[in-house]
């Protein structure tokens, strides 16, 4: 059966004053979007420029924060592939001539500075290439007993840095703060960002903060420490997994109300959690969101938009793209959108604008349970915050639901049944 999904708006949407701001937080973070770029599978040409004539359209998509793939040259010793991983970095204070310039590199950035987008890098300070500029400081890297460079799980293209070393320290941190004074990007997405030692990361972000208050920081990691003092935002890693097996019928709503109850208690009211259905590891590795969630991918998708946090698009996600990207070759997106997704994600973008209740965490409102007669198969919730309120039905199972709901909205009371996968949005 098809699934069935239905939007419902009703009475108004106002946009808030303005609320008091959260001091890591930069204000514009409060209801943005962030969307992933993958410079090489992006166009045919693969490069700055080309990927800079689709920001119009992404404008028109009303995403954010652009959040672009490593941009550095790739080592060429035990190169994976015949283009290498984005992630075994030869030079951080270069560009990938595959994508193009340093010059391209800044144009592009001030294009998207001009049509309002934030743009960050990401930026991959666990280990190099090992054939990278820095390998002639063989005490900047984590040897073993025979003096080897250090290989960490099956990454065979890198070679692990010495956080012990303070000269190493030094130069990261100056590399960091290169991109922010000469190409003036927004912050950084930190790869493995729990293998790099807390402090440091501390120490970096408070020089950053001092050339760019407003700098933005995302850590590919979900520990709470990391979010004390470095970074705004973290990955929903169980969230996402727990998103996938109620979509694949192995656990049921219950594992999702977990799932949140435990990120309330080990993060905190003001951090922010990056919640997503795709990103490059999990399309590459793990499958598109469809062959990982079936037909409950766009509920799930609308899911994250509905949730305290920030919702994530990987390029390709908003015209229903739906093929693994290859993560070593040439293997560009197909942009015909044959499935009403651009539509469907412009909506959730506009959505999550418009209403205050849904912005991220401590300027939102908080997730408050409506109790319902169904509650291993129905989710439903509401969110409100300064007289917006959110109110959202989800039927989390491919069977129809026959509903009641503990709640005196009269758009509630009018729900009687849910189709597999269904579910209501009502603002008020």
């Amino acid at each position: 059966m098809k699934p069935f999904y239905c939007l419902l708006l009703t009475a108004y949407c106002v946009l808030s004053s303005c609320q008091q701001q959260v001091e890591t937080h930069p204000a514009w973070s409060a209801n943005a979007v962030i969307y992933e770029v993958n410079v090489r599978q992006y166009t045919s040409e693969g490069t700055f420029d080309a990927f800079a004539e689709h920001l119009p359209r992404l404008k028109d998509l009303g995403v954010d924060i652009l959040w672009i793939m490593p941009i550095h040259p790739i080592g060429n010793l035990e190169r994976k592939g015949s283009l290498g991983s984005y992630y075994a970095v030869k030079d951080y204070t270069a560009i990938n001539p595959e994508f193009g310039t340093l010059d391209d590199f800044k144009a592009m950035v001030n294009n998207a500075h001009e049509l309002g987008f934030k743009l960050i890098i990401d930026w991959v300070a666990n280990h190099t290439s090992p054939d990278a500029v820095w390998t002639v400081n063989k005490d900047w890297y984590v040897t073993d007993s025979l003096g080897n460079f250090v290989v960490e799980y099956d990454w065979t293209d890198i070679s692990k840095l010495n956080f012990d070393n303070k000269d190493m320290r030094r130069a990261m941190a100056d590399a960091m703060l290169y991109w922010v004074k000469e190409a003036n990007i927004d912050g950084f997405r930190c790869d493995v960002a729990g293998n790099v030692p807390v402090d440091f990361w501390e120490d970096a972000v408070k020089e950053l903060k001092a050339v760019k208050p407003d700098i933005f920081m995302l850590a590919e990691a979900e520990e709470p420490p990391l979010q004390h003092k470095a970074f705004n935002m973290y990955y929903a890693w169980h969230l996402h997994s727990i998103m996938n097996k109620i979509a694949q019928g192995t656990v049921d709503v219950n594992a999702l109300r977990h799932a949140l109850e435990v990120m309330n208690e080990r993060f905190s009211a003001y951090t922010i959690p990056m919640i997503f259905t795709s990103n490059h590891d999990e399309n590459s590795w793990h499958g598109t969101e469809f062959e990982r969630m079936g037909e409950a991918a766009r509920t799930f998708a609308a899911l994250t938009y509905l949730l305290p946090g920030m919702p994530l698009i990987y390029n390709g996600q908003e015209v229903g793209f739906n093929r693994r990207l290859a993560f070593f070759e040439k293997d560009k997106i197909d942009w015909n959108d044959s499935s009403d997704y651009t539509a469907f994600y412009r909506e959730l973008n506009q959505l999550r604008k418009a209403n205050p209740a849904l912005y991220s965490q401590d300027k939102g409102g908080q997730l408050v349970e409506i109790k319902n007669s169904v509650p291993d198969a129905v989710f439903s919730f509401e969110r409100a915050v300064k007289g917006n309120k959110v109110i959202t039905v989800f039927n989390l199972t491919n069977q129809q639901q026959t509903v009641e709901f503990e709640s005196v909205e009269p758009e509630l009371k009018a729900i009687a049944a849910l189709e597999p996968w269904e579910y209501r949005v009502i603002v008020q």
